[in-house]
């Protein structure tokens, strides 16, 4: 592997976190010369690490306009939670038949961990100090996650409902809404506990119920919110509309 290769794996993992944690919003505009001076490197890994990005569905390339954080319909928005939702439980029902003792306390602290960022969330007053913590949610969120994926095993399901994750990370992110919502994000929480409790209890049929209901409630979550914010694409509302 070449030594631009190698640079261009590290700006686009560092450029997928800031648009995963919100750092980067959709629409954005990503600018190679600018990217150049932030990593101390020529445009070619640059412009390699917003192919790489770009092929990942992160970002879009606008004829004489550059590079943009994507922007994703309520549609496609949909679209990725459905095809999570059935990967995801595939993923959770082989898992519960593969967990290890010492994978099961993994998958524990995990379910703590984001438990105990919820309740933080929840604490905080709407604006700025929420979302200073969003980035740590959503982190906490896929940490629950990538254990299951992990002992689940199974790279293909993993690659491709990690791919349609990306797809709507950053919207739940950088809005996180204010105290009516915070029943979803108790709800989302309590379904963290209840698919951890049934992996550990060996019930594969159950644990795959489970994740199914609760990647699709999320989309109720992310819906919720970016009806509260204002924060739609263009047709999100046009597409909202329609669905009723």
């Amino acid at each position: 592997m070449s030594l631009d290769s190698t640079k261009a794996d590290d700006i686009a993992l560092v450029i997928e976190e800031a648009i995963v944690s919100g750092e980067l919003a959709p629409g954005t505009v990503l600018r190679q010369e600018q990217l150049s001076e932030q990593f101390n490197v020529s445009r070619t890994p640059v412009r390699e690490a917003l192919r790489r990005l770009a092929a990942l569905g992160l970002v879009s390339f606008v004829p004489n306009r550059g590079v943009r954080v994507r922007t994703i319909s309520r549609e496609e928005l949909h679209e990725a939670f459905m095809v999570r939702a059935e990967l995801e439980s595939l993923a959770t029902e082989v898992a519960a038949a593969k967990a290890a003792p010492e994978d099961l306390a993994e998958l524990d602290a995990a379910e703590k961990r984001f438990a105990e960022i919820s309740r933080e969330l929840r604490s905080r007053e709407p604006g700025e100090e929420r979302r200073s913590i969003m980035g740590d949610w959503v982190r906490a969120n896929h940490g629950f996650h990538d254990v299951i994926y992990r002992v689940a095993d199974l790279p293909l399901v993993e690659q491709l409902a990690k791919s349609a994750r990306r797809s709507f990370s950053g919207p739940a992110v950088w809005a996180p809404g204010d105290h009516s919502l915070d029943g979803l994000y108790v709800k989302n929480a309590e379904q963290h506990r209840a698919i951890k409790q049934a992996l550990m209890a060996g019930s594969g049929a159950g644990a795959r119920a489970l994740a199914r209901e609760h990647v699709l409630s999320s989309f109720v979550l992310l819906e919720t919110i970016l009806e509260q914010v204002g924060a739609q694409p263009r047709d999100w509302q046009r597409g909202r509309a329609a669905r009723r």
